[in-house]
């Protein structure tokens, strides 16, 4: 395989998770008796422009279909998240009911609505039926199309074309990536700005967080790599911000090369700086994350061993994708892990992809009293011990798998 961002050819290995099933394809009741496909997991780095990226092995139109469950706004702390985005965007740029807004991956308008909220005109881009239909439901104009150049340029065409472009946790999604971000450098007014927020290169090796890995992730993003395809298709970094979010994020601004050009900020070199001294243009940086992820799956069956020698009850809770990819990996069944919980309806009655466990609505930790409820989005643990807080009351205990196992 050659990469995606530079077409090099890919030489350097990360990491090989084996096989799973994309960790989005959750299972419908009535098909268990049907084969589920089960694909390899490998992740390579690129030595030419240190693009982190999975090996081709599954298609966008089959990761993103009609039943695509993942639906943003069932987090508060993302939507918090965003609402605060947008009052920083509309401050720091003047938006106004002049401006145009366009959300590339627009999920379920969990962003797009507190820009409609003030009054400015927005358009949201979101491939995926069952999310769009549910943003359409909040009022907001979507268009159900993947973006590219084209999409872009039929956009622009109808008069979007855009003061800011937001793209929160959809870089990593995309197979064709300079396509992609050619289509910003397309629809992007001459002065306008574009931001994409993505989990950072540079945390996920810190933290060992490979269960951020899986299909529907195509790259795994650091700013050196950003930049470069930034630079090749139109588009100027300048300015970045560290994130908390997903474990540890960037949010990244960029605007047309042939536009009315921003100064470049310190902390872009600043960032560049800092990858550039943690290693990640030298093979031996990428070398720790195998190993890493080795001793956390046989941390996390030890745990669900000895629990089930000891009588003890353990639930998960959140049926996220990162779950998946860590459950898949350590071969965890329904036999270690009762059931998952979790708060979204359109996912509560099926079963997880590969391991089979029942998903569940959160009433049942209220009804089964668990001895342990492992947090699967490690990233939402404080928000998850918030609306959980009930467990404490029969000394039952969270617990988190990744970056190490904890009991808390």
């Amino acid at each position: 395989m050659n990469c995606r961002g530079c077409a090099a050819p890919l030489s350097l290995p990360l990491i090989d998770l084996g096989t799973s099933p994309p960790s989005n394809a959750y299972v419908h009741a009535e098909r268990l008796e049907q084969a589920e496909q089960w694909v390899p997991l490998k992740v390579a780095v690129c030595q030419q422009c240190w693009l982190v990226q999975t090996e081709d092995y599954t298609s966008a139109d089959s990761l993103f279909d009609a039943e695509y469950a993942y639906f943003s706004s069932f987090s508060s702390t993302w939507l918090a998240h965003a609402e605060r985005y947008v009052a920083e965007m509309v401050e720091r740029f003047a938006l106004n009911a002049d401006s145009r807004v366009v959300e590339i991956a627009a999920n379920d308008g969990y962003l797009l609505q507190y820009v409609a909220a003030r009054g400015i005109p927005c358009l949201g881009v979101e491939p995926t039926r069952s999310t769009a239909q549910a943003a359409r439901e909040k009022g907001l104009q979507i268009r159900e199309v993947f973006f590219g150049r084209d999409s872009a340029a039929q956009l622009k065409s109808e008069g979007w074309g855009a003061d800011l472009m937001a793209a929160n946790n959809v870089l990593a999604h995309v197979p064709d990536i300079n396509d992609f971000l050619g289509g910003f450098a397309t629809l992007l007014k001459p002065t306008g700005v574009a931001t994409f927020e993505f989990p950072q290169l540079l945390t996920l090796m810190a933290g060992a967080q490979f269960d951020t890995l899986y299909h529907e992730h195509y790259s795994y993003l650091s700013l050196t790599a950003v930049q470069t395809l930034c630079e090749r298709n139109g588009l100027e970094v300048f300015d970045v911000s560290q994130l908390s979010t997903h474990g540890g994020s960037l949010r990244v601004f960029v605007q047309r090369q042939d536009g009315e050009r921003r100064a470049v900020q310190p902390a872009v070199q600043q960032q560049l700086q800092a990858e550039l001294d943690a290693g990640v243009k030298t093979p031996e940086y990428y070398a720790t994350l195998a190993p890493a992820a080795e001793r956390i799956k046989h941390e996390l069956l030890r745990f669900l061993l000895q629990a089930k020698a000891d009588g003890k009850r353990v639930v998960g809770y959140g049926a996220a994708a990162k779950g998946n990819t860590l459950l898949n990996y350590a071969g965890v069944k329904p036999d270690l892990l009762a059931w998952v919980a979790d708060a979204n309806p359109h996912k509560q009655g099926k079963f997880l992809p590969g391991s089979r466990i029942p998903i569940v609505a959160p009433a049942q930790i209220d009804i089964e009293k668990p001895d342990y409820v492992l947090v699967l989005p490690w990233n939402l643990l404080h928000e998850v011990s918030q609306q959980l807080a009930q467990v404490r009351q029969w000394d039952g205990r969270f617990v988190i798998a990744v970056p190490e196992m904890k009991v808390l």
